[in-house]
């Protein structure tokens, strides 16, 4: 079956902003609630957040509000945004039940839950918490298996499946899902033989974390391969990119930024304070005032990127999100 994979590669459509947080490095109901208030006041896109038990920079006293309860609050506490984990693991909880918690959190919020997945990878997180990290492709054959699961559960039931991993028995999940057919399944990552073959048979959006966009282009085309291989149109699958940003008024406040992630951030530790925004740029962020921001987000756009997700670390900065707001708008 031939699929017209040129569409894929030259749309470009308007691109939407949201705000994704490292819930590990320091989240608190507190902060919680002021970020998904200003968010929503904002009109930005949707607000996500990592699903880790505890930081991933050698601060284990940082406070790691637990995913799944704050995306339960998040449901209620918000009206209009789009939300979801970026990503949860297959490996932290059986699918069966992840389909469950998905399905009660996409109706408390009127259907507005994006089920971001992936197939787990923090070695000391999981020895930490007693929790199994299988060899990669066990891994990635249980990551797969276990997006057929949350699938057929997602329908109602009774479901029947002879996994390998997860088998099902007549298992009926209700109340199901509000979103018909079934809440956006989203994938995150970039691994170009399997996560995006898996990708291209089963993902609503592919969430890429590419270096840049010659990185991205690269990745692009491997998924493009893959839906040739399955059959299926890859401009059905929403694109979108999860990035760091340093965004000010003036290059005094990105200055003064990038001093303030360099202090936060430990991967900057050893590079010299004069150096830390280069060093980002170099890494693929997003870095200058707003206008240079619309522009380095153009580039981007271009590649049909249709979502951002900007990675806020400064999680008491409420006043540097109308910045993102402003991009939202582009």
């Amino acid at each position: 079956m031939a699929v017209p994979v040129a569409l894929f590669a030259l749309t470009s459509t308007a691109m939407k902003i949201g705000v994704m947080l490292e819930g590990q490095e320091g989240l608190t109901w507190e902060r919680w609630f002021r970020i998904a208030d200003r968010v929503e006041s904002l009109g930005l896109d949707s607000l996500w957040r990592s699903d880790h038990f505890f930081s991933l920079m050698g601060e284990p006293h940082r406070p790691a509000l637990e995913c799944w309860t704050s995306l339960t609050a998040l449901a209620q506490r918000t009206q209009r945004i789009r939300f979801g984990p970026l990503v949860s693991p297959m490996t932290f909880r059986p699918p069966a039940l992840l389909a469950r918690m998905a399905a009660a959190v996409d109706l408390l919020s009127s259907g507005r839950l994006v089920l971001g997945v992936g197939a787990g990878w923090n070695v000391a997180e999981h020895e930490a918490f007693g929790i199994g990290l299988p060899p990669l492709k066990e891994r990635f054959d249980r990551f797969e298996e276990g997006i057929a699961v949350i699938k057929a559960l997602w329908t109602g039931g009774p479901v029947d499946l002879d996994g390998r991993y997860y088998p099902l028995r007549g298992a009926a999940a209700y109340p199901r899902p509000l979103q018909r057919p079934a809440p956006p399944l989203l994938i995150g990552g970039d691994g170009e033989v399997r996560l995006l073959r898996i990708v291209a048979r089963v993902a609503d959006e592919w969430n890429s974390h590419a270096p840049g966009p010659d990185a991205y282009r690269i990745k692009r085309a491997k998924l493009e391969e893959h839906c040739r291989v399955v059959g299926r149109d890859p401009a059905a699958i929403r694109r979108s990119w999860m990035g760091g940003i340093v965004i000010g008024r003036d290059h005094g406040e990105v200055a003064e930024k990038g001093r303030w992630m360099q202090s936060f951030l430990s991967a900057l530790s050893s590079v010299p304070s004069d150096r830390a925004l280069d060093e980002l740029r170099r890494r693929a962020w997003i870095v200058g005032t707003t206008d240079q921001a619309r522009s380095q987000l153009d580039a981007w756009s271009a590649l049909g990127i249709e979502r951002v997700m900007f990675q806020w670390y400064n999680l008491d900065d409420l006043d540097g999100l109308a910045l993102l707001a402003e991009l939202n708008e582009r």
